[in-house]
């Protein structure tokens, strides 16, 4: 399974901080819970990669 490999999935994402300062991506699809928590350092970045993917994304679609 790669990026380029579609699958019809659906799954619920929420975001949000933690009480200990963290933020978290929280995944859960059919059954299976996966919480991942970052740094905000960390989790910036994360936000910068996913803005650089979208604007590449959107320069394929014009």
């Amino acid at each position: 399974m790669g990026i380029n490999n579609e699958r019809d999935i659906e799954a619920n994402l929420q975001i949000g901080p933690t009480d200990k300062g963290m933020v978290r991506i929280f995944v859960e699809a059919k059954g299976v819970e996966i919480p991942m928590d970052f740094e905000p350092e960390e989790a910036e970045e994360i936000a910068e990669e996913i803005l650089a993917a979208a604007k590449a994304a959107a320069a394929l679609s014009r």
